[in-house]
Protein backbone atom coordinates (compact mmCIF):
# COMPACT_ATOMS: atom_id res chain seq x y z
CA UNK A 1 0.00 0.00 0.00
CA UNK A 2 1.35 3.36 -0.85
CA UNK A 3 2.26 5.96 1.70
CA UNK A 4 -0.81 8.04 0.53
CA UNK A 5 -3.10 5.64 0.35
CA UNK A 6 -2.04 4.74 4.04
CA UNK A 7 -2.47 8.06 5.86
CA UNK A 8 -6.16 8.28 4.00
CA UNK A 9 -7.14 4.95 5.16
CA UNK A 10 -6.01 5.78 8.85
CA UNK A 11 -7.42 8.88 8.69
CA UNK A 12 -10.71 7.25 8.42
CA UNK A 13 -10.30 5.03 10.98
CA UNK A 14 -9.60 7.29 13.53
CA UNK A 15 -12.05 9.73 12.30
CA UNK A 16 -14.75 6.83 13.02
CA UNK A 17 -14.00 6.16 16.12
CA UNK A 18 -13.66 10.48 17.46
CA UNK A 19 -16.69 11.24 15.93
CA UNK A 20 -18.45 8.17 17.90
CA UNK A 21 -16.76 8.43 21.37
CA UNK A 22 -15.65 11.83 21.47
CA UNK A 23 -17.90 14.24 21.07
CA UNK A 24 -20.48 15.35 24.22
CA UNK A 25 -23.09 13.34 23.29
CA UNK A 26 -23.90 10.00 21.39
CA UNK A 27 -23.34 9.00 18.30
CA UNK A 28 -27.11 10.00 16.52
CA UNK A 29 -26.13 14.06 17.35
CA UNK A 30 -22.96 13.71 16.09
CA UNK A 31 -22.29 16.67 14.09
CA UNK A 32 -22.84 16.57 10.13
CA UNK A 33 -25.65 14.18 10.95
CA UNK A 34 -29.62 14.48 11.25
CA UNK A 35 -30.60 18.14 10.16
CA UNK A 36 -28.07 19.18 8.26
CA UNK A 37 -27.88 16.28 5.61
CA UNK A 38 -30.48 18.09 3.42
CA UNK A 39 -28.92 21.21 4.15
CA UNK A 40 -26.40 22.48 1.51
CA UNK A 41 -22.94 23.16 3.34
CA UNK A 42 -21.74 25.87 1.19
CA UNK A 43 -24.92 28.01 2.45
CA UNK A 44 -25.11 26.66 5.86
CA UNK A 45 -27.83 29.13 7.92
CA UNK A 46 -28.58 28.11 11.68
CA UNK A 47 -32.03 28.48 11.23
CA UNK A 48 -32.64 26.84 7.99
CA UNK A 49 -31.24 23.88 9.89
CA UNK A 50 -33.92 24.32 12.65
CA UNK A 51 -36.41 24.64 10.56
CA UNK A 52 -36.00 21.17 8.93
CA UNK A 53 -35.18 19.49 11.90
CA UNK A 54 -38.62 21.26 12.99
CA UNK A 55 -40.51 19.67 9.80
CA UNK A 56 -39.54 16.06 10.71
CA UNK A 57 -41.27 16.42 14.08
CA UNK A 58 -44.57 15.08 15.09
CA UNK A 59 -47.19 17.39 15.21
CA UNK A 60 -47.29 17.92 19.26
CA UNK A 61 -43.64 18.10 19.51
CA UNK A 62 -43.50 21.24 16.38
CA UNK A 63 -46.03 22.86 18.71
CA UNK A 64 -43.96 22.60 21.89
CA UNK A 65 -40.69 23.81 20.03
CA UNK A 66 -42.70 26.29 18.26
CA UNK A 67 -44.26 27.65 21.39
CA UNK A 68 -40.94 28.32 22.90
CA UNK A 69 -39.66 29.68 20.12
CA UNK A 70 -42.07 32.37 20.04
CA UNK A 71 -41.86 32.80 23.87
CA UNK A 72 -37.97 33.88 23.09
CA UNK A 73 -39.03 35.90 20.23
CA UNK A 74 -41.54 37.79 22.52
CA UNK A 75 -40.03 37.59 25.74
CA UNK A 76 -38.16 40.81 27.44
CA UNK A 77 -36.88 39.32 30.52
CA UNK A 78 -33.49 37.71 30.35
CA UNK A 79 -33.73 35.28 33.00
CA UNK A 80 -37.01 34.14 30.84
CA UNK A 81 -35.28 33.88 27.41
CA UNK A 82 -31.79 32.01 29.18
CA UNK A 83 -34.48 29.59 30.38
CA UNK A 84 -36.56 29.23 26.95
CA UNK A 85 -33.22 28.41 25.34
CA UNK A 86 -32.56 26.03 28.02
CA UNK A 87 -35.84 23.75 27.31
CA UNK A 88 -35.52 24.06 23.55
CA UNK A 89 -31.62 23.08 24.49
CA UNK A 90 -33.00 19.99 26.66
CA UNK A 91 -36.03 19.06 23.99
CA UNK A 92 -32.88 18.66 21.01
CA UNK A 93 -30.52 16.91 23.00
CA UNK A 94 -32.91 14.40 25.26
CA UNK A 95 -35.68 14.17 22.97
CA UNK A 96 -35.07 14.84 19.25
CA UNK A 97 -31.29 13.97 19.26
CA UNK A 98 -30.02 16.57 17.35
CA UNK A 99 -26.97 18.10 18.12
CA UNK A 100 -26.97 20.93 15.41
CA UNK A 101 -30.19 22.46 17.27
CA UNK A 102 -28.99 22.09 20.82
CA UNK A 103 -25.35 23.31 20.54
CA UNK A 104 -27.34 26.57 19.04
CA UNK A 105 -29.47 26.88 21.79
CA UNK A 106 -27.11 26.16 24.44
CA UNK A 107 -25.13 28.60 23.17
CA UNK A 108 -27.16 31.58 23.51
CA UNK A 109 -28.37 30.48 26.96
CA UNK A 110 -24.58 30.74 27.66
CA UNK A 111 -23.98 33.81 26.09
CA UNK A 112 -27.38 35.74 28.03
CA UNK A 113 -26.03 34.37 30.91
CA UNK A 114 -22.40 35.15 30.57
CA UNK A 115 -21.03 33.74 33.15
CA UNK A 116 -17.55 31.26 32.95
CA UNK A 117 -18.85 28.00 33.41
CA UNK A 118 -21.86 28.57 30.85
CA UNK A 119 -19.35 29.75 28.34
CA UNK A 120 -17.07 27.64 28.60
CA UNK A 121 -19.42 24.54 29.19
CA UNK A 122 -21.00 25.53 25.20
CA UNK A 123 -17.67 26.45 24.02
CA UNK A 124 -16.14 23.12 24.54
CA UNK A 125 -19.37 21.43 23.01
CA UNK A 126 -18.73 23.19 19.92
CA UNK A 127 -15.29 22.39 20.12
CA UNK A 128 -15.31 18.56 20.98
CA UNK A 129 -18.12 18.14 17.95
CA UNK A 130 -15.82 20.43 15.37
CA UNK A 131 -13.36 17.55 15.11
CA UNK A 132 -13.80 15.37 12.07
CA UNK A 133 -16.05 17.61 10.28
CA UNK A 134 -15.36 18.26 6.68
CA UNK A 135 -18.04 20.19 5.62
CA UNK A 136 -17.10 23.67 5.32
CA UNK A 137 -20.41 25.56 5.97
CA UNK A 138 -20.50 23.79 9.09
CA UNK A 139 -16.94 23.87 10.16
CA UNK A 140 -16.84 27.34 9.60
CA UNK A 141 -20.10 28.04 11.86
CA UNK A 142 -19.12 25.48 14.53
CA UNK A 143 -15.55 27.61 14.99
CA UNK A 144 -17.14 30.69 15.02
CA UNK A 145 -19.09 29.89 17.78
CA UNK A 146 -17.16 28.20 19.69
CA UNK A 147 -14.28 31.16 19.45
CA UNK A 148 -16.72 33.54 20.24
CA UNK A 149 -18.02 31.96 23.59
CA UNK A 150 -14.12 31.16 24.49
CA UNK A 151 -13.36 35.09 23.80
CA UNK A 152 -16.31 35.85 26.20
CA UNK A 153 -15.62 33.20 29.07
CA UNK A 154 -12.08 34.87 28.39
CA UNK A 155 -13.21 38.36 29.01
CA UNK A 156 -14.74 37.28 32.20
CA UNK A 157 -11.67 35.14 33.36
CA UNK A 158 -8.33 36.06 31.32
CA UNK A 159 -5.96 34.47 33.26
CA UNK A 160 -7.25 31.10 31.96
CA UNK A 161 -4.79 28.84 30.25
CA UNK A 162 -7.23 26.44 29.52
CA UNK A 163 -9.67 29.10 27.65
CA UNK A 164 -7.03 30.09 25.64
CA UNK A 165 -6.10 26.19 24.98
CA UNK A 166 -9.59 26.13 23.75
CA UNK A 167 -9.53 29.40 22.45
CA UNK A 168 -6.54 28.51 19.99
CA UNK A 169 -8.03 24.81 19.53
CA UNK A 170 -10.93 26.53 17.34
CA UNK A 171 -8.24 28.22 15.12
CA UNK A 172 -6.65 24.35 14.64
CA UNK A 173 -10.20 22.35 13.68
CA UNK A 174 -11.42 24.92 12.54
CA UNK A 175 -9.00 26.23 9.64
CA UNK A 176 -10.04 25.83 6.26
CA UNK A 177 -8.20 24.26 3.17
CA UNK A 178 -7.74 28.18 1.70
CA UNK A 179 -6.67 29.31 5.38
CA UNK A 180 -4.50 27.15 6.38
CA UNK A 181 -2.43 29.99 8.32
CA UNK A 182 -5.30 29.96 10.89
CA UNK A 183 -3.24 26.50 12.36
CA UNK A 184 -0.58 27.86 12.76
CA UNK A 185 -2.24 30.64 14.48
CA UNK A 186 -4.02 28.49 16.71
CA UNK A 187 -0.69 26.67 17.63
CA UNK A 188 0.63 29.80 18.57
CA UNK A 189 -1.74 30.82 21.03
CA UNK A 190 -1.14 27.56 22.95
CA UNK A 191 2.37 27.82 22.38
CA UNK A 192 1.83 30.57 24.92
CA UNK A 193 0.15 28.10 27.69
CA UNK A 194 2.92 26.10 27.12
CA UNK A 195 5.66 28.39 27.52
CA UNK A 196 4.10 29.28 30.48
CA UNK A 197 3.91 25.69 31.92
CA UNK A 198 5.08 22.90 30.06
CA UNK A 199 3.25 20.70 32.25
CA UNK A 200 -0.60 21.55 31.11
CA UNK A 201 -1.29 18.29 29.76
CA UNK A 202 -4.47 20.07 27.79
CA UNK A 203 -1.76 22.50 26.00
CA UNK A 204 0.25 19.31 24.62
CA UNK A 205 -2.35 17.10 23.74
CA UNK A 206 -4.13 20.35 21.40
CA UNK A 207 -0.47 20.93 20.20
CA UNK A 208 -0.05 17.54 19.59
CA UNK A 209 -2.85 16.98 17.60
CA UNK A 210 -2.25 20.36 15.75
CA UNK A 211 1.07 19.19 14.71
CA UNK A 212 -0.44 16.51 13.14
CA UNK A 213 -3.19 18.39 11.63
CA UNK A 214 -0.35 21.22 10.54
CA UNK A 215 2.12 18.21 9.21
CA UNK A 216 4.38 18.30 12.22
CA UNK A 217 4.63 14.91 12.93
CA UNK A 218 7.89 14.43 14.70
CA UNK A 219 7.20 17.16 17.28
CA UNK A 220 3.28 15.68 17.81
CA UNK A 221 4.33 12.57 18.59
CA UNK A 222 6.49 13.51 21.17
CA UNK A 223 4.35 15.75 22.83
CA UNK A 224 1.54 12.95 22.63
CA UNK A 225 3.53 10.75 24.19
CA UNK A 226 4.22 12.58 27.00
CA UNK A 227 0.56 13.17 27.66
CA UNK A 228 -0.36 9.49 27.13
CA UNK A 229 2.46 8.35 29.49
CA UNK A 230 0.55 10.68 32.39
CA UNK A 231 -3.12 9.74 30.85
CA UNK A 232 -2.57 6.13 29.32
CA UNK A 233 -6.39 5.81 29.14
CA UNK A 234 -7.11 8.93 27.36
CA UNK A 235 -8.19 6.94 24.14
CA UNK A 236 -8.06 10.30 21.86
CA UNK A 237 -4.35 10.59 22.18
CA UNK A 238 -3.05 6.71 21.71
CA UNK A 239 -5.36 7.28 18.35
CA UNK A 240 -3.83 10.10 17.07
CA UNK A 241 -0.13 8.99 18.28
CA UNK A 242 -0.93 5.83 16.06
CA UNK A 243 -2.06 8.47 13.16
CA UNK A 244 0.89 10.25 13.38
CA UNK A 245 3.60 7.27 13.43
CA UNK A 246 1.33 6.09 10.24
CA UNK A 247 1.68 9.19 8.84
CA UNK A 248 5.30 9.67 9.10
CA UNK A 249 5.31 6.04 7.69
CA UNK A 250 6.71 4.25 10.90
CA UNK A 251 3.95 0.95 10.39
CA UNK A 252 5.52 -0.77 13.85
CA UNK A 253 4.90 2.28 16.50
CA UNK A 254 1.52 2.66 14.51
CA UNK A 255 0.34 -0.41 14.84
CA UNK A 256 1.44 -0.96 18.79
CA UNK A 257 -0.62 2.89 19.65
CA UNK A 258 -3.43 1.06 17.73
CA UNK A 259 -3.25 -1.99 19.66
CA UNK A 260 -3.12 -0.02 22.89
CA UNK A 261 -6.25 1.63 21.67
CA UNK A 262 -8.40 -1.37 20.69
CA UNK A 263 -7.74 -1.85 24.86
CA UNK A 264 -9.67 0.64 25.82
CA UNK A 265 -12.69 0.12 22.97
CA UNK A 266 -15.77 -1.85 24.01
CA UNK A 267 -17.69 -1.47 21.22
CA UNK A 268 -17.61 -3.98 18.61
CA UNK A 269 -17.69 -2.78 15.37
CA UNK A 270 -14.81 0.10 16.10
CA UNK A 271 -12.59 -2.53 17.65
CA UNK A 272 -13.12 -4.27 14.43
CA UNK A 273 -12.26 -1.44 12.51
CA UNK A 274 -8.89 -1.03 14.51
CA UNK A 275 -7.86 -4.75 14.45
CA UNK A 276 -8.56 -4.74 10.41
CA UNK A 277 -6.28 -1.39 10.14
CA UNK A 278 -3.52 -3.33 12.54
CA UNK A 279 -3.40 -6.24 10.28
CA UNK A 280 -2.84 -3.94 7.41
CA UNK A 281 -0.12 -2.21 8.91
CA UNK A 282 1.71 -5.79 9.55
Amino acid sequence: MKKQQIIVVGGGVVLLVVLLLFGNMKPPVKAGTGATASVPVEKFDIQTVIKGATANLTESQQAYVNGLSEAVVRGDVKEQKIKNYRQLASFWSDTARAFIPFAYYTAEAAKLENSEKSLTFAARILLDNLRGVDQPGLKTWLASESKELFEKAIVLNPGSDSLQVGLGSTYIFGASAENPQAVMQGIQKILEVSRKDSTNLYAQKMLGIGGIVSGQYDKAVERLEKVAEAEPHDLEVLLMLAEGYERKGDKAKASNWYERAAEHIQNPALKAELEKRIKQLK
